[in-house]
């Protein structure tokens, strides 16, 4: 694999996951129910640590992290019922089809690279997007406690804003 091919891919790559990242930012400020925004939260800050990787990478080939492919909507989200869960079910499947999708659509290419280190790497990425794909499913199924279980048999309220934070 030359430098030329090897960046290609690196870049195509990345372009696909600077689009899951953004997908899921917006799919966290949607999704209000508290423990299914953790999970977004967790998943968002692995694949900031993805493209980190995936930046780095690229830098030895002299080229720049891209902007994203194609924005990906998020499904409408029904109002007045916050208490279900259930409400964001369509969220949370269509983030685990576009995680499926992805995973699918690489798995082929990286297993096919010869250069070793960046094989590895993207596979590693495309393992944790799969555990990803999971969480969103359990999510989706309405397991609450997809991350760890409560104890002390706390009851699960509230929401989480729309923002990360505020200032």
């Amino acid at each position: 694999m030359n430098p030329t091919e090897l960046r290609q891919i690196l870049t195509d790559f990345a372009a696909g996951r600077v689009s899951l990242l953004e997908r899921h930012e917006a799919g966290a400020r949607a999704v209000s129910h508290y423990d299914f925004n953790n999970a977004y939260q967790y998943v968002i800050s692995r694949e900031e640590t993805h493209l980190a990787w995936l930046q780095t990478a690229l830098a030895e080939l002299n080229a720049s992290l891209p902007a994203a492919a194609p924005a990906i909507p998020v499904p409408e989200v029904p109002r007045g019922k916050t208490g279900d869960p259930g409400v964001f079910r369509g969220v949370l499947e269509d983030d685990a089809r576009h995680l499926a999708s992805f995973v699918d659509e690489w798995r082929g290419r990286v297993a096919a690279m010869t250069h070793a280190r960046h094989r590895i790497m993207l596979d590693v990425i495309l393992g944790e997007s799969r555990e990803h794909q999971r969480v969103f499913e359990q999510a989706a199924a309405g397991i609450e406690d997809m991350l760890g279980r409560r104890t002390g048999g706390v009851p699960r309220q509230g929401a989480v804003l729309p923002t990360r934070w505020m200032e």
